[in-house]
């Protein structure tokens, strides 16, 4: 199937107006650069795109070929788009002429098109192939990593990544279900885990977690996260914001704690002998963390565990 011919599946982007909102685009603000780290369907980037000066720039950033496909659709000379993770912002930022921008917005974790598409694997509620890859042009498939993955490493990876109580039985189970026969479903696999785990969180499958272990595992979330976080602030102009909205605890605690790196400085032992003008000063000042509203979540529950948080880089702050 084409990418042109693949179903289109409804998209709701969270936190629309508010994560734009954040990004200051207004006066001459609005003649900057801007990256949108995650271009998904396009939400943020075409509410960037309206609020744009003629002499604006906007360059997107997305792994997934779906995602690529539909922003060649934007026909904007103020817009480019990159094949690749946010985590190489630095670098082809510097390609297209670019050192500083004015304004950067991460918005993590899957968009409901890569959820609801059976055929990418990524949810227990449809069966289809158990891949997971955002990138399907690179590295390697989720039944492919199940088939070969020692069972203490997959333990290690559901316990972190999804942080599951029950991550030696279902790692267990796993590799007892491999040596039947190869686990190349969705279906499969959720059904492995259901036996696995005796006791169930209210109101959730049994699979959620060891699901979003593995995805996040195949495609390296975290490790893109913490080097996009600092490659953002690296390519931040002073006085210019960054935005990041994530959907589980690991994100969200891996954003608060950098954020928190460039607020609060280590300060040096008070009986040296040191002016307070060369004492360390903050690179950063938080100004904002916001929630999806109950009107929000009621028209997309999807959207009830997101966390945007907002920071602002200081005038005269070094990297």
């Amino acid at each position: 199937m084409t990418l042109q011919a693949m179903p289109d599946f409804q998209h709701r982007t969270v936190l629309l107006d508010e994560a734009v909102d954040a990004l200051k685009l207004e006066g001459v603000r609005a003649d900057g650069v801007y990256v949108d780290g995650t271009f998904g369907r396009g939400g943020h980037s075409r509410l960037i795109l309206s609020r744009l000066g003629q002499h604006g720039r906007l360059i997107a950033f997305d792994k997934d070929l779906q995602a690529i496909a539909t922003a060649h659709q934007i026909a904007d000379p103020r817009f480019t788009i990159v094949h690749d993770s946010f985590a190489t912002m630095r670098s082809a930022l510097a390609e297209r002429g670019v050192n500083q921008v004015d304004g950067i917005l991460l918005d993590l974790g899957i968009s409901s098109p890569q959820v609801d598409d059976a055929a990418r694997g990524f949810s227990f509620r449809n069966d289809g192939p158990l891949d997971m890859r955002m990138d399907t042009t690179r590295g390697v498939s989720a039944a492919d990593w199940l088939a070969l993955v020692p069972e203490q490493q997959l333990e290690k990876v559901i316990r972190n990544y999804g942080e599951e109580r029950f991550a030696f039985q279902i790692a267990k189970a796993i590799v007892a279900g491999r040596a039947v026969e190869p686990i190349s479903s969705t279906r499969q696999l959720a059904g492995i885990v259901a036996h696995a785990v005796k006791t169930r969180e209210k109101g959730k499958d049994p699979a959620t977690r060891t699901f979003q272990a593995i995805r996040i595992f195949i495609n390296k979330e975290l490790e893109d996260l913490e080097a996009g976080l600092s490659e953002a602030y690296a390519v931040l102009a002073p006085g210019a914001r960054m935005a990041v909205i994530s959907f589980h605890s690991l994100e969200d605690r891996m954003v608060k704690q950098f954020l928190a790196s460039k607020v609060k400085l280590e300060q040096p032992d008070r009986r040296l002998p040191i002016r307070a003008v060369d004492l360390p000063q903050p690179l950063m000042k938080l100004i904002a963390k916001r929630k999806p509203s109950e009107l929000e979540i009621e028209g997309n529950p999807r959207s009830r565990s997101a966390v945007m948080r907002v920071a602002e880089r200081l005038p005269g702050s070094a990297a």
